[in-house]
């Protein structure tokens, strides 16, 4: 489909923009196929995510929990990065060190579509860190660790996600929030923004002055308040916006 006169409005914004903040939450990754958190069969169907996405599922059956999450990462290494995902990566190389994309999904997607000034708020589920001294053997892996021993301090290694329950990373959400208050544009893309504090990125940015550009099939509470709002699927609108 072409771009209609709104597309291209936005899109002369974000080219105008020497500062960019992106936000992105499950929508953009569920164009590309990514699992939800219960399948269609098989044994997680008598578990909910909050029976197993959590730090006291982790003490009672760590090894429970690190088969659903090697089944997950096999999941989610089998997509591949959408239009949506792309068009952010080549947005990035153009805005350089004025760009920040900020994003709800563990998925990796955004990551291997090459973008690389990223704020993961909820982890990335192909990392693994020590539930103990914070510390990980680093990269990506797409199986379940081949020890789940922590070699530093003997406790054990979980997936580097944030749990329920658990607080952000005060530092990440904090960087986060700053750069939405210090940016020209800000991108909300497939986030129904109910989950806070990172609801409250677009809020920052629209009481900084921010012009605000937001992506999601269905109307959220920003719909009103965004200057562009494209009731569309990221991967049909942001390659006409930034790519």
């Amino acid at each position: 489909m072409d771009a209609t006169p709104d597309h291209r409005e936005a899109r002369a914004r974000v080219e105008s923009a020497e500062s960019i903040v992106v936000f992105t939450g499950a929508g953009i990754s569920a164009e590309s196929g990514i699992p939800t958190y219960r399948g269609e069969g098989g044994v997680w169907r008598q578990y909910r995510a909050e029976d197993l996405a959590t730090m006291d599922a982790f003490r009672r059956d760590p090894d429970l929990v690190w088969e659903w999450y090697g089944e997950r990462r096999q999941a989610m290494a089998e997509c591949d990065p959408g239009p949506g995902h792309r068009a952010l990566a080549a947005l990035e190389r153009r805005v350089g060190d004025g760009f920040l994309l900020v994003t709800q999904n563990i998925d990796n997607l955004h990551r291997r579509a090459g973008s690389e000034r990223i704020l993961e708020i909820h982890g990335n589920a192909f990392r693994t860190v020590c539930s103990g001294c914070g510390r990980g053997p680093g990269g990506y892996e797409t199986s379940v660790p081949s020890t789940t021993t922590c070699v530093h301090c003997g406790d054990r290694l979980r997936p580097d996600v944030v749990w329920f329950g658990e607080p952000l990373d005060p530092t990440v959400i904090g960087a986060a929030f700053q750069a939405a208050a210090e940016c020209q544009v800000l991108l909300c893309i497939g986030s129904s923004l109910l989950v806070r504090p990172a609801a409250s990125l677009p809020e920052i940015a629209i009481e900084a002055g921010a012009d605000i550009i937001e992506v999601n099939p269905e109307p959220t509470w920003l719909t009103a308040r965004a200057r562009w709002s494209f009731q569309e699927q990221a991967g049909r609108a942001l390659p006409l916006i930034a790519g």
